[in-house]
This record gives C-alpha cells, structure tokens and sequence, in this order.
C-alpha cells in the first residue's frame, strides 16, 4: 500500500512541490488547512505532514507554532522549497492579452516589476494552486495565474514566462512531521534538535536557561516567542539547535535548560537539510 503525505492547499501548491521533491514515493493529500493535515496524520489517513514553517521573505508562517506542540506529532525531516514563481495562461494565449493575473496575495507583489512592466493587474485568490484550477475550467482568455510549474502542468496550463521573482533568495521551510519519533537516528550530515519550552518566573530565568547553550558550544539556530492561552505572562518559546540529545554538550545543555522550564518538550530530531546553508 502507498503511503501518503498530507500537505495544505490544492494540487501544485508549493507544499506540494515539497512533498514531490522530498518524498517522491509518496501520495500527496491536498487539505483545505494546517489543522486537516496534522489531523489526517492523527487518525492515520496519511503517514506524514508536510508543513511550512518559516519564509526568508515573510518570516514565520501564522499559527504554525502553537499548533505544532499541541499536535502530538514529531518532525522526522526538513525540506526547503526554493520559491519560483511562473505566469501561466490558457494554451495560445500571449501575454499581451492578459489582463489580469491571480495568485496568492504574498506572490503578487513578489513579482511586481515583472506585472507593471506588462500593465498587467494581480488579484488576489485565496490559494495560487485553486487559481489555475479555476482559470483551467474558465477558460479564460484574458487571465493568468501566478504559480508553480508544477501547477501549469497539473491544470494544463501554458508558462509565458518562469522565475519572474524580484528577488532570487525567496525559499520557503517545511518541517516533515509523523506519529512518532527516532531518537535513534543518526546520518551522515548534522543532526538537529527542535524544542519549546517555558522559563519558571523567576529573574533573568531565560538569561540563565540560555547560559547552558553558549558553555557548551551548542549553536542555536532559532529561538521565537509566542504568547500561549491568551495570555500576556504566559510565553513559549520555539527553538532549534544543532546536534543530537545524545550528544554530550548537548545533553547537558538541555539539562540545564530544564532546571529553569516549568515545561520542556522535544518536538523532533532529525538530519540538518544541506540547503539549510
């Protein structure tokens, strides 16, 4: 039996490029949002996620760390999906007849220069993948649709023209995420450590909880705050360092960072991707 990936958006979503260039034997699941993919690996309807964590242009992806720790999953791997964006229109159509282009509203101004150069207007849809769909059963003459290739080629699209991004750093980080964890794991690049933790309330208590690190020479890759239940007081915080639990700076480390947490929980470990650099 196939095994499946679930990601969030349509078909050709830039999740879904994820998926195919990071599990390849895998069947994708489009789901309409992150909650649908973390609960159709809950109840084993798919055997991973696919989820997006981070963008190099727009920072953190909303909502993902507070549903990260509650989801009872654990991240296995880490994809990096390098963000190309292609203008697409029906078969025979050329660019001097669009008018109008559809995409995500963070794509859009992406490729600004390339649309006013054009005088051509962008409108927002919820989702760039359904906006192919939608302009594959228009039919649409006069409109286009900024996305994947893999999109185009799922919808039966034309590409007018690929990589009009303004700038040529836009990628986008995925965490691969499963029902369980392999503490056990090793492999031939860096291993890394993903956790989120609350400091006690007491003084300079994440100074401190953070002095373990440093001593150890553990390099921190990315700490992030979060307000949890409503509260001003209440504060998480997300973080990823490089190495393995079972590596002894590390280990000590993390033992002293629990000595100043009221909670500390490890949400995966899993090989540093070589495009992280």
């Amino acid at each position: 039996m196939t095994q499946r990936i679930a990601f969030q958006g349509e078909l050709g979503a830039y999740s879904h490029e994820a998926c195919v260039d990071a599990r390849p034997d895998m069947t994708p699941l489009p789901c309409k949002s992150f909650e649908k993919v973390i609960e159709s690996v809950q109840k084993g309807e798919a055997d991973l996620a696919m989820l997006p964590v981070e963008n190099t242009t727009y920072g953190r992806v909303a909502d993902i760390h507070r549903l990260l720790p509650e989801s009872g999953l654990r991240i296995v791997d880490e994809a990096y999906v390098r963000v190309h964006i292609s203008l697409m229109a029906m078969p025979g159509v050329q660019i001097e007849e669009l008018e109008t282009v559809h995409a995500h509203p963070v794509l859009l101004p992406q490729a600004g220069s390339f649309l006013k150069r054009y005088g051509i207007q962008g409108i927002s849809s919820a989702d760039s993948a359904g906006a192919a769909m939608e302009l594959a059963e228009s039919q649409s003459t006069t409109s286009g649709v900024l996305a994947s290739d893999l999109a185009a080629d799922i919808n039966g699209l034309h590409i007018l023209a690929r990589h009009i991004e303004d700038h040529a750093h836009n990628t986008t980080r995925f965490l691969i995420m499963g029902r369980e964890a392999d503490l056990r794991r090793r492999s031939d690049h860096p291993m890394m450590t993903t956790f989120v933790f609350r400091v006690r309330n007491i003084p300079a208590a994440l100074y401190k909880a953070m002095g373990g690190f440093a001593t150890n020479g553990v390099n921190m890759t990315k700490l992030e705050s979060y307000m949890v239940d409503g509260s001003f007081t209440a504060t998480q915080f997300y973080a990823d360092i490089e190495g393995h639990p079972d590596d002894p700076a590390v280990r000590r480390a993390l033992d002293e960072l629990d000595y100043f947490t009221d909670m500390l929980e490890i949400l995966g470990v899993y090989p540093r991707d070589p495009r992280r650099d």
